[in-house]
């Protein structure tokens, strides 16, 4: 039984394939919509956790809760269990004006603006997508009939100064990311979130296969602030996209599932 997720080897009946939601009020409704049947497992602090199936094989969902140290927990206590595929999801904001709402975000590779991945590896080292899981995930955008975009994301350990926001207590942010949200933007960064920077980076490190996805709920050249009506098509379209992929991944012929 790991510490803080608070599941065992047995208790995901040979599960190899973690689904990554921030959200722990997320993990249920992904669970119920790969599979009715879905199970409740445990539920700890920010983990909180659901076995659901998918062409017969287990998937953990999973939530990790905002931000790398967190999520950084999760993937160490997951991989000790026996996951060895690691999928994240979740909403995303997105710095290109060209990018709809509510489309979705495959990222190929993560800015290393988090804290965590950094003890892991060094900075030099980079934060990349596994390709077979981001292939899975781009058959799964184009089955659901879904606007995707794919690209780079700035994973960002904060919300407010490091993804460059003023509508903030102080209305400050120190010199380092002031003019980054343009900086970003020129080097044709798609979008800000949380967690892949660090995902990406564990992964690759200990030899196991990360990839993200994430349903666009705001675009910053348009509007600083969500908007809540688009929040459940923005969900419905991350889980369909999700539920393709995932049918795709074990579905291929050989698979990738050992």
């Amino acid at each position: 039984m790991k510490y803080h997720i608070k599941i065992s080897r047995e208790m995901i009946k040979g599960a190899k394939i973690a689904v990554l939601p921030g959200d722990p009020g997320r993990v249920e409704k992904t669970a119920k919509t790969l599979n009715p049947d879905a199970v409740f497992l445990t539920s700890n602090r920010e983990y909180t956790s659901w076995l659901s199936k998918v062409c017969g094989e287990n998937i953990l969902i999973c939530s990790t809760g905002i931000g790398g140290p967190s999520l950084s927990i999760a993937v160490e206590e997951l991989a000790g269990i026996g996951i060895e595929y690691f999928i994240r999801i979740g909403t995303t904001g997105a710095i290109q004006p060209y990018i709809e709402i509510p489309s979705l975000i495959i990222t190929t590779g993560a800015v290393r603006l988090d804290g965590a991945s950094k003890h892991y590896a060094p900075v030099e080292y980079p934060a990349v997508a596994d390709i077979e899981l981001t292939n899975s995930l781009i058959a799964g955008a184009k089955a659901s009939g879904v606007a995707y975009y794919t690209g780079i994301t700035a994973s960002s350990d904060t919300f407010y100064p490091g993804q460059e926001r003023y509508d903030t207590f102080s209305k400050y942010v120190i010199k380092a990311f002031q003019g980054s949200l343009e900086q970003w933007q020129k080097l044709n960064v798609l979008n800000f979130e949380m967690e892949s920077a660090t995902l990406f980076t564990m992964a690759s490190a200990f030899g196991l296969k990360a990839g993200c996805i994430a349903s666009v709920i705001v675009n910053r050249t348009k509007n600083e602030t969500p908007d809540d009506s688009v929040l459940n098509k923005a969900e419905e379209n991350l889980a369909i996209a999700l539920g393709h992929s995932l049918e795709y991944m074990l579905s291929k012929r050989g698979g990738i599932i050992a």
